[in-house]
């Protein structure tokens, strides 16, 4: 059966399953409401000490609104406090005695995890970290958006889609010229 599973998706995917089996693992283990994506600011915080919202996403590498995100959430779990910081509009995120509690296991989770993580990339044509890594390089020089532009102008080229208005590729032309047209300028 033929899928229809873009890069995207299949990103999202492998993510669900990897972040899904460490989630599993902390339920097993009596902290159903702890999530993967949590570790990061855990130890975030325990190396730099309490941090805004705009620190904690610069260390742990997410946007400003993830970051947030998590921070409200870990709040909620009773994990983290969120305190006003010299400016109004900040909020800093501190670690609670309940968190603190759990480290022993958050560490022996992450050196486990980072372990399995790699002989999974042992088993792979290429690491995995790496790919990631080289990957958001490339994204960050060259965004998806202006490679987008780009394909849509080289798809135009094609002999099928000739710029004659009764044929069957004219609707997928136009749609085309939209996508092209709206990042032009963007290229390079």
């Amino acid at each position: 059966m033929e899928t229809f599973a873009g890069l995207g998706t299949r990103m999202r995917h492998l993510l669900e399953l990897l972040d899904g089996d460490v989630a599993h693992l902390y339920a097993d283990l009596g902290v159903p409401d702890y999530r993967p994506r949590y570790s990061p600011v855990v130890r975030a915080l325990v190396a730099l000490g309490p941090l805004s919202i705009r620190d904690l996403a610069s260390a742990v590498g997410v946007t400003h609104s993830a970051a947030s995100q998590t921070a409200a959430q870990m709040a909620r779990h009773g994990l983290l406090t969120l305190e006003r910081g010299a400016d109004a509009r900040q909020r800093i995120a501190r670690l609670t005695a309940q968190a603190r509690a759990l480290l022993p296991l958050i560490e022996a989770e992450w050196a486990a995890t980072d372990a399995a993580a790699a002989e999974l990339e042992a088993e792979l044509p290429a690491a995995l970290t790496e790919v990631l890594i080289s990957a958001e390089r490339a994204v960050m020089s060259r965004p998806m958006r202006t490679r987008i532009a780009d394909a849509a102008r080289a798809l135009l080229e094609e002999p099928a889609l000739a710029p004659d208005d009764a044929s069957p590729g004219a609707e997928r032309r136009a749609a085309l010229l939209a996508i092209a047209s709206q990042t032009r300028g963007m290229s390079g």
